[in-house]
């Protein structure tokens, strides 16, 4: 049998596609350029796609020469981490209950989950910040996490739940009669079955906790707590902005998550689609 040949219609999806790519990934490009732009380049007009005199000097002043950024950047992960941990371990315990166990007024929980959900972080800002002021956690960086988790929460219980869902009846039970308590089953025969939801919410969670912008402005004034996303704001002053700065960290705080979905992808996109069509 002779090799299918490909159709217009698989070509003009290729096209489509590549341009799709490209244009989703100019903003990136352009960040990078931008940060190898000298001052006397970067307002030239038309505006120039390589840069005539590449030069690394702003990495290497906010790198190598002062190194402020990168306790920004270690900030940064740490919110991250303790947000993708303690996400973790409230969301699997409370997604199980939710599809292996009768509970009266499950849906009504499902619904709550979507409507806090919706709710934007500016909303939560303020209650938290008076919350953590009374038990003094301002400037801390569980309070951080604290806050990170109440928006990845409700997303990782509804994200998880079709997961638990999707097994078998009656593992638990099997478990049981081979000598497991119910914590134990949990934790050694039904988490490892669901190990790429657990990896899909991790790694949205961890993205969350890297980009948090508002609960880092408004939980902490101290500048060794605060974020990369704050930290990126002194290259913005009264006058004008350091725009290749400002750029070339950019640039590096986008490395993380760039390696992040190229490695971790088909972990990402299965656990997604997966969990989407298990109810």
């Amino acid at each position: 049998m002779g090799r299918l040949k490909p159709d217009k219609t698989q070509y003009l999806a290729t096209i489509i596609a590549i341009f799709s790519t490209l244009l989703f990934l100019f903003p990136v490009f352009w960040m990078f350029i931008t940060s190898l732009k000298p001052m006397s380049e970067l307002f030239t007009y038309p505006p120039e796609l390589i840069p005539n005199n590449p030069s690394f000097d702003a990495y290497v002043e906010n790198f190598l020469k002062n190194q402020v950024m990168l306790k920004y950047i270690g900030n940064s992960a740490i919110i991250a981490t303790g947000t993708m941990i303690l996400t973790l371990l409230l969301a699997a315990p409370c997604a199980y209950a939710l599809a292996r166990q009768n509970i009266k007024g499950k849906s009504i929980i499902l619904l709550i989950l979507l409507a806090v959900q919706m709710l934007p972080n500016i909303m939560l800002a303020m209650p938290l910040f008076i919350f953590f002021s009374k038990v003094n956690l301002i400037n801390n960086f569980f309070a951080l996490f604290i806050a990170n988790t109440t928006h990845a929460l409700p997303f990782a219980i509804l994200v998880l739940r079709p997961f638990f869902l999707s097994l078998p009846s009656g593992l638990e039970e099997a478990a049981q009669l081979d000598g497991c308590n119910k914590f134990s089953a949990f934790w050694r025969i039904i988490l490892p079955l669901v190990k790429p939801g657990l990896m899909t919410v991790g790694v949205f969670c961890f993205l969350w906790g890297w980009g948090d912008f508002l609960f880092a402005l408004t939980l902490t004034t101290d500048e060794s707590i605060r974020p990369l996303t704050l930290g990126l704001y002194k290259f913005i002053g009264e006058y004008g902005t350091e725009w290749n700065k400002l750029m070339a960290v950019a640039t590096i705080a986008a490395i993380p998550i760039i390696l992040i979905f190229v490695t971790l992808q088909k972990y990402i996109v299965g656990g997604i689609t997966s969990g989407a069509m298990k109810d």
